[in-house]
């Protein structure tokens, strides 16, 4: 089930134990720690090709692997890292998205410098139509591609559309004046 069907995860994810607190809790929320910025890229790059139950399954295993997904400790893993994380049977191994996370995580460092923050660098770009949202992924960072991309934004409340209107949720996302619900930054996708 993918959470790209916002009304089949609202009826879906409610009561069950994975997907339940995340629906409730996180998707769609607006979250400013670089942590919670960089482990849901984290898992957006790792859920490319698996269901999201598995990543939510895999979470913590990730969360320490990752070193609980501490950006500047991600972006100085070696080699002797990358040989432990591909042998980590609790995370996906896949080369290319350890690879990516690794390098994310460096430059996510670099957008320090230029904009403050990871969530300045979002801040700065918003708003933006998901191609356009795509594209500057796709410059800045490595394994981002439209789905990706569209799924990062919309569980952080940069694009509208995880939580359906008549979902319990939405109006406790809505009162938190998600950068979406912003009257100016209204985009039309």
């Amino acid at each position: 089930m993918g959470r790209e069907v916002s009304a089949a995860y609202c009826r879906l994810a409610p009561g069950h134990p994975l997907h339940g607190p995340y629906h409730d809790r996180e998707y769609g929320f607006p979250a400013s720690d670089e942590s919670v910025l960089f482990e849901r890229l984290i898992l957006e790059i790792n859920q490319a090709g698996l269901s999201w139950l598995t990543v939510l399954q895999k979470r913590p295993a990730f969360r320490a692997a990752f070193a609980e997904f501490d950006v500047d400790r991600v972006a100085a893993f070696g080699e002797a890292d990358i040989h432990r994380l591909l042998n980590d049977a609790g995370i996906v191994r896949n080369r290319l998205k350890v690879d990516a996370v690794i390098e994310n995580a460096r430059r996510i460092q670099e957008l320090r410098g230029s904009h403050g923050s990871f969530r300045g660098w979002l801040e700065a770009h918003h708003p933006r139509p998901p191609a356009e949202w795509t594209r500057l992924f796709r410059q800045t960072f490595r394994f981002t591609g439209g789905l990706i991309v569209g799924e990062f934004l919309m569980s952080l409340g940069f694009l509208p559309g995880a939580h359906e209107p008549d979902c319990p949720v939405y109006p406790r996302i809505l009162a938190l004046a998600p950068p979406w619900s912003r009257p100016a930054n209204l985009v039309d996708g």
